[in-house]
């Protein structure tokens, strides 16, 4: 809506009248609103890449003089030369009713990037931290999180099991910016602006998850989270989405007028067969009162409750049992008596009375299973009699959740009962396997002790605002990955890092080799930002550069979770606490890579000339395992743990018998611009190796997903 009204008032610079008819059309159009949410789009959205070289042909911003606060020109310019002697390019204005021309200087420019325009993005090493073997390393990308996102469509498309995001709560302070300004609390579109940024990049994020078992895991406060909820439906109608409440303070925050705010809300959108896993939970998360608090299997009432609970509609289980007359044991099953049969009309077995299904009103109800089920439950011992009350007599089964922890060893059977029901060992503890309620009143997930101060032990004297507990993110994945010890977890809102650590607290609890991809630009904080400018400092100077969020928070925050060490090389203090305690100066046996996403054009891609800037995305495209291949091999081909890579075609057969000898290999990446060689080499592949041409599939890639 905004672009097509930017479109038009140009329209109107140059043709009053056709401007003014299609400003009525346009009118009526928008009169006529569909059905759900609705918000201006505000395209295009554009970001500043102070790190980029600037090159002829780019968008470009002219920065304000060094020393001063205010901002700079904001208009667009096209590069249209650039002076390499004198350092300074040619300028021309966008989208200008006159041609205006200038001339400045290489250093005072920014180049802009708008979010309809196509990139090439590869990744730079900026340092890693190994201390996992050959486990899959964890990554962390410094970028603009949308144009990451992208990059990702190469390396991790249909491939990420959960997606946990914590984005910006829009709560109208300096928290986030929308094409270079900040969006505060009196701008009269700050929700529209919230949700088109967030649309573009969940629209991106659907294209990495797994249809098949993914969940999608969103935070959010009440800000926003009514439009969050509608805009998760309309990007993803064929999800099951669910919210839960999380308490993060226990205090709560005290604010005139309002009552006190404690928690915030999680959003879990599942996918395919996705769906929360019973995990082994304290009796902190059980709030059933009664046998839940206990250590005893739990026997529950086979008369069913709750909806359908009557004979009506359900003949096939309206049925007696068979009770000896001393109420102590079961004679045998009946059969169900059918449609419009008096229960009265039945007769018992000599010495035993019929037991039905009679509700306390006195009306005929049903039972949970059908004879052959409660046979075979009966004869397994798992169907109880309690107090001999005639045909009320209650019956107690074991449901089918019970009688696996019977299989699977949770409970020892110690012998059985007159009624020929099992007698199971009791638990020690009071933890229980179980899915909970909506409702997380969790002492774990308080946000100050077990995010703010917790990261003040890894990364002493750096603020970070808000950080998430960290055991209740663990908690949240844990829901999804507890059966899935190689799963792939993205994070494109990292902020300090708490879902990479997250990860790595799971993969010490079961040995998995889950891996994390968190993603955050190095936006410096707004108070920063301005003692920063006063002293000359623009973003993209080193002395700026430092104190942004990935280079002084997450990157270290990682880093000394895994050595235990916080940055200044001092153990870090403190024990972890709940699922798993132990020293925090322990560590982890993980590894991680820290990157920097970087831009190129096709011509140096095609050429080979941006080889080591895409070499990251081919490792991480075959599992982010291993050694890399960061240069072109110098006898046309190289095969590291997960992948080969065949730069020259004329050197096929000594690197495909190379990759029949390797174990792990997933994919062969041939470089070569001929179809039917590509084709005939991948033919002689080995079982299982994906082929993967280049530079046709990255080029292909970026041109057609990325141009809006």
């Amino acid at each position: 809506m905004s672009r097509l009204t930017d479109l038009i008032a140009k329209a109107k610079a140059k043709d009053s009248a056709l401007g003014a008819e299609l400003d009525r059309e346009f009118k009526i159009l928008s009169s006529r609103l569909p059905f759900g949410l609705n918000f201006e789009r505000h395209s295009p959205e554009a970001v500043e890449l102070p790190l980029r070289p600037i090159r002829k042909g780019d968008k470009v911003r002219v920065l304000s003089e060094r020393g001063t606060t205010q901002k700079g020109d904001q208009r667009l310019w096209q590069v249209k030369s650039i002076h390499k002697a004198k350092k300074t390019a040619d300028l021309e204005l966008l989208d200008a009713t006159e041609v205006e021309m200038q001339t400045v200087a290489l250093g005072d420019l920014v180049v802009v990037a708008q979010f309809r325009d196509i990139i090439y993005p590869g990744l730079v090493s900026t340092g890693k931290v190994q201390r996992g073997g050959d486990k899959p390393c964890h990554t962390v990308i410094n970028g603009e999180n949308y144009h990451a996102l992208k990059a990702l469509t190469y390396t991790h498309r249909g491939k990420v099991d959960v997606i946990y995001i914590d984005p910006p709560y829009n709560t109208g302070a300096k928290d986030w910016k929308y094409n270079n300004d900040y969006v505060e609390g009196d701008d009269q579109y700050r929700h529209s602006k919230w949700l088109a940024m967030m649309e573009r990049r969940l629209l991106v994020a659907k294209e990495l998850l797994n249809p098949a078992d993914s969940v999608l895991i969103v935070t959010i406060d009440e800000k926003e989270y009514l439009r969050l909820g509608l805009l998760l439906e309309q990007v993803f109608p064929e999800a099951r989405t669910q919210m839960v409440s999380v308490s993060i303070n226990p205090a709560a925050v005290a604010r005139a007028g309002y009552f006190g705010r404690s928690d915030e809300y999680y959003f879990f959108v599942m996918l395919g067969r996705s769906g929360v896993k019973p995990i082994r939970l304290s009796d902190e998360w059980i709030t059933t009162k009664g046998r839940t608090h206990k250590g005893d299997i739990r026997w529950d009432l086979l008369r069913k409750s709750g909806s359908s609970p009557t004979r009506d509609g359900h003949p096939e289980t309206f049925y007696p049992f068979f009770v000896y007359e001393d109420g102590k044991s079961f004679h045998s099953v009946g059969e169900p008596i059918g449609v419009g049969a008096n229960r009265h009309d039945t007769v018992a077995p000599d010495g035993t009375i019929a037991v039905w299904p009679i509700r306390k009103n006195g009306t005929e109800g049903r039972w949970r299973l059908k004879p052959s089920t409660v046979r075979e439950v009966l004869s397994s011992g798992g169907l109880r009699l309690g107090e001999l009350k005639g045909e009320t007599t209650p019956v107690y089964y074991l449901a089918e959740g019970e009688r696996s922890k019977i299989e699977n060893g949770t409970y020892e059977v110690l012998g059985r009962r007159d009624d020929g029901s099992v007698i199971t060992s009791t638990l020690e503890t009071t933890d229980r396997v179980t899915v909970p309620g909506s409702q997380w009143r969790i002492g774990s997930h308080d946000a100050t002790q077990y995010g703010t101060r917790l990261l003040l032990n890894f990364l002493p004297y750096r603020r970070f605002p808000f950080p998430k507990s960290l055991y209740a993110v663990e908690d949240a994945l844990r829901f999804f990955v507890s059966d899935k010890s190689e799963a792939v977890i993205l994070d494109f809102f990292s902020g300090s890092g708490t879902t990479a650590h997250a990860v790595m607290r799971l993969n010490k609890q079961d040995g998995g080799q889950r891996q994390c991809i968190s993603v955050t630009n190095n936006e410096v904080a707004a108070d920063e930002q301005k003692k920063l400018r006063e002293a000359g400092w623009r973003p993209g100077d080193a002395e700026w550069e430092k104190w942004g969020i990935c280079d002084y928070i997450t990157k270290p925050r990682v880093a000394a979770a895994i050595t235990g060490k916080t940055p200044d090389g001092e153990p870090i203090k403190g024990d972890y606490k709940f699922t798993d305690e132990f020293p925090m100066a322990e560590g982890f046996e993980e590894n991680a890579e820290f990157f920097t996403l970087t831009y190129e054009t096709p011509v140096s891609v095609n050429y080979n000339l941006a080889f080591n800037r895409i070499a990251p995305l081919l490792w991480l495209r075959a599992g982010a395992q291993g050694c890399r291949i960061d240069k072109l091999p110098d006898n046309g081909w190289a095969v590291a743990n997960t992948y080969g890579l065949l730069s020259n075609v004329d050197a096929a057969t000594p690197f495909i018998k190379a990759l029949a000898k390797a174990d792990g290999v997933r994919i062969a990446y041939i470089v070569t611009d001929d179809d039917r060689r590509f084709q005939a080499i991948a033919k002689r592949l080995p079982d299982g190796v994906e082929p993967v041409r280049l530079y046709e599939s990255y080029l292909t890639n970026f041109s057609f997903t990325n141009g809006e």
